[in-house]
Parts: C-alpha cells; sequence; structure tokens
C-alpha cells in the first residue's frame, strides 16, 4: 500500500458530539484528547512519518470564554500527553496573542522526546493570514530579508482526514496543503475508531497523486 508521509487531522465535531450526549458544548473538547492519541500511535505503527492536528484558530477564540477555555486545556494536555512518547514535537500559532496558552510557549521551537520518532505538530491560536503575512510588506522591499511562513517548519501534506461531515479545509496550512488529498467522515471525532484512520488510507491508496504533473 502506498502510504502517505504527512497526514494532518481536523478534528471536528466536539461541540455536536457533546450535545447528542445531552452534554453542555465545551465537556465535548475534553473526549477529543484520547482519539488524538490513538491517531498518534497508528501513525507509529504504520511508520508514518509526520502528523499534524488541528487544535484551534484565532477565529475559534471568538467563542464563548468557557468554551475557549475548555479547547485550550485539551490542547495542553494533549501535547504534555505526547511528551511521554518518542516523538518530535513542534506547537505552531500566534505566541504574541495573549489566547496562546504559556505553558506552550517551549514547544514552538521542535522538540525531541525519548528516542525521536514520528513528527507530531500541533496549530493552536493558529491563523492563516497571521502565517502567510510573517513579515509586513514594507520590511520585504530590502533584499536581504526574504518573506517565510511562520510554519515553515512543517511539510508539505499528503492527506487531510476531518472528521464531522465538513467539506472545507478552515484555513489549514494553505501552503502545505496545496496538493493534499482531503477525505471526511462523516462521525464527530469524539467517537473515533481506528477503521477511520484505515479507511482514509485505504481511500488514500486509491487516489492518482500527480502533484500537478
Amino acid at each position: 500500500m502506498r502510504l502517505p508521509e504527512h497526514i494532518a487531522v481536523i478534528p471536528d465535531g466536539n461541540r455536536r458530539w457533546a450535545l447528542s450526549k445531552n452534554m453542555a458544548k465545551d465537556e465535548g473538547y475534553d473526549y477529543g484528547i484520547n482519539p488524538g492519541f490513538k491517531v498518534f500511535k497508528l501513525c507509529e505503527k504504520e511508520k508514518i512519518k509526520e502528523v499534524t492536528f488541528y487544535g484551534f484558530t484565532v477565529d475559534n477564540t471568538k467563542r464563548p470564554s468557557y468554551q475557549k477555555e475548555a479547547f485550550t486545556k485539551a490542547c495542553i494536555d494533549s501535547v504534555n500527553i505526547m511528551t511521554k512518547e518518542n516523538c518530535e514535537i513542534l506547537v505552531v500559532g500566534d505566541t504574541k496573542s495573549p489566547c496562546f496558552p504559556q505553558e506552550l510557549l517551549s514547544f514552538t521551537k521542535r522538540k525531541l522526546f525519548g528516542t525521536g520518532g514520528v513528527k507530531v505538530n500541533f496549530l493552536i491560536n493558529y491563523g492563516w493570514e497571521w502565517d502567510l503575512y510573517a513579515l509586513k510588506s514594507a520590511d520585504c522591499n530590502h533584499k536581504h530579508i526574504q518573506p517565510y511562513i511562520h510554519s515553515h517548519d512543517i511539510s508539505r501534506i499528503d492527506l487531510v482526514i476531518r472528521w464531522g461531515g465538513r467539506r472545507r479545509l478552515s484555513g489549514l496550512l494553505p501552503v502545505q496543503t496545496v496538493y493534499s488529498d482531503f477525505f471526511v467522515l462523516d462521525n464527530y471525532w469524539p467517537d473515533f475508531k481506528d477503521e477511520d484512520f484505515y479507511k482514509a488510507l485505504e481511500w488514500y491508496n486509491n487516489q492518482d497523486v500527480t502533484l500537478g504533473g
């Protein structure tokens, strides 16, 4: 089977899942932590080199404060769980914003844990405009300054998997996803099953990957 080297995960449906269980919307985020860990272990098992998790966006922080606190805590907990594994962690997001969790500042440069292994990226307080316009246009007029993106240490994404049924990228890494294949699952992220992952891999194996050629 032809496997993707880099998978991105959009873990959508936490709030809708919570409502379906007669819970408050914010309670759903905590149930999204374990599925992320399971995806990591499956990537490790199948020798996927890199996985990116879409934590929360700048736009998500406009939600009610109790929800913002819940998904921020879930992201912090998810990163901390990964520090117990053999992996290389990187957190990418707008650190100058008060919405970026200070607990994760040390992860904004890739850190190796254990013996290293799968590169694990978390997009936290991420915004595509912030990413693409890392330098003011005026600064780019100076020949010795090269334009860049904040997510420059994240490689091109082969496969994007989105849970929750939505058919959109929601601003996910526009440079890295320019040639990504996009697989959507209708079930909510907290209901993750291993077969979701393998269904996506099987689908990817049948795609004609040309990278525009």
